[in-house]
């Protein structure tokens, strides 16, 4: 699911929460923290635009998340065909979003580094971390 504001889905799933469903929201978008109630597996790395195994998730495939391990799983019958599917999900287009202050920023988008280095754009360098 591609979704701008990750913010906005937070209350739809507090909702579903109080059903009595068990819901958890998994991204490796840029997030601020506050979720809420929700538990929330965020800035996952490797991101799915650097090959990471997110992208390699379809809708309709289950996931096990133990916040207390700190792990996610997919649960699928064959690691091989999980290991073949191809990486989807990187970033959007910006040309498409031209004209909607998202080009204001894209420099950062390019530059940034990867969750588990800080997501920083100021201290993403080859070498690493500064």
């Amino acid at each position: 699911m591609e979704c701008r504001s990750l913010h906005k889905l937070t209350p739809a799933l507090g909702i579903l929460q109080d059903r009595g469903y068990q819901v958890a929201l998994v991204t490796d978008g840029r997030m601020s923290g506050a979720s809420g109630k929700i538990p929330a597996a965020i800035h996952l790395t490797p991101e799915a635009a650097a090959g990471g195994p997110i992208g390699r998730i379809r809708d309709g495939d289950l996931v096990r998340l133990d916040a207390t391990a700190g792990t996610l799983d997919v649960l699928i019958d064959d690691d091989d065909v999980f290991a073949a599917r191809e990486i989807t999900g990187a970033a959007l287009d910006d040309a498409s979003w031209s004209g909607t202050g998202r080009e204001l920023f894209s420099v950062f988008r390019r530059q940034v580094g990867p969750a588990d280095r800080g997501a920083s754009v100021i201290t993403n360098t080859p070498e690493g971390v500064l």
